[in-house]
């Protein structure tokens, strides 16, 4: 009877470790979490609403203007850990089933400082950080570089990025 409860008690607690566990992809590596900035979070939520409402969805208003992907160390945050900067283009991305893809790769700039590439951010024309917690490697992550390893003043090309929207 002892022996019973144990391994019940032991089945629970590896279900709640598995609930609780963060996300894993197929292939073992823990899946990163997109952060988005208040202001689109707010209009995504906004756009439920309207939809609920019977409301119809429209393209974004107003003149575009470019961003730019930062491409940083694992302290990157605001100036803090970039390595590089690349000018995106004002209609740098295609949207299919809540997953976009930059397009017009590859796409490079000249490293303003050395170190190793971790994290990316997507920042508006005012340096504003819309999409942020982007994983960058050579494969297998959400911005995909040439080498992680970055030295000032050589090119860091990105040659693939995808963001899926979780």
């Amino acid at each position: 009877m002892k022996t019973l409860a144990v391994l019940t008690l032991i089945a629970a607690c590896a279900i709640a470790l598995v609930l609780l566990s963060p996300e894993v992809a197929p292939h073992g590596a823990l899946l990163a979490s997109v952060v988005y900035s208040s202001t689109l979070k707010d209009k995504r939520m906004q756009l439920v609403i309207d939809l609920v409402c019977g409301k119809t969805a429209a393209a974004s208003t107003g003149s575009a203007t470019a961003g730019s992907l930062v491409i940083g160390t694992s302290a990157l945050s605001g100036a803090t850990g970039v390595l590089a900067t690349i000018a995106l283009d004002t209609t740098g991305f295609t949207l299919s089933s809540g997953v976009i893809t930059m397009h017009g790769l590859p796409l490079s700039a000249t490293a303003s400082a050395s170190g190793t590439a971790a994290k990316a951010e997507i920042r508006d024309n005012s340096g504003t950080v819309i999409v942020s917690g982007l994983t960058v490697g050579t494969s297998g992550t959400d911005i995909i570089i040439d080498s992680v390893s970055i030295v000032s003043g050589e090119t860091v090309s990105v040659t693939a990025a995808t963001i899926t929207h979780g």
